[in-house]
């Protein structure tokens, strides 16, 4: 059974740091393209960043890029989400998202491209 599990959520206050883990099982193990994307009450859900799990590549959305890297562990099938200087802005419920297709700086922020998504974790910051 494919099933993506985060990890790491809670509240912050502005300026602080959390990471994000998103252990993967059955078929999204294979992915190639896993992403992080993120969901303000009353907004569309949003890429903030994806890794090319077959090679090093990492894409992020202008509004993380230099505070938040993402990263993997493939011996433990797990993405991470390392989020520093965090904003009120960042304040939204995050995903952990799988592709088994690759990822492409064209689409990699595109929810429709991933068929796999966690439960979501919490992250709050208060200025």
């Amino acid at each position: 059974q494919a099933q993506l599990v985060e990890s790491g959520g809670g509240s912050v206050q502005a300026g602080g740091s959390l990471r994000l883990s998103c252990a993967a099982s059955g078929y999204t193990y294979s992915a190639n393209c896993m992403g992080w994307f993120r969901q303000a009450p009353g907004k569309e859900r949003e890429g903030v960043a994806a890794i090319r799990t077959g090679g090093s590549d990492t894409y992020y959305a202008d509004s993380v890029k230099g505070r938040f890297t993402i990263s993997q562990d493939n011996a433990k099938n797990t993405v991470y989400l390392q989020m520093n200087n965090l904003k009120p802005e960042d304040t939204a419920m995050y995903y952990c998202a799988a592709d088994l297709d690759d990822c492409y700086s064209g689409s990699w922020f595109k929810p429709a491209d991933f068929g796999y998504w966690g439960q979501g974790t919490q992250v709050t910051v208060s200025s």
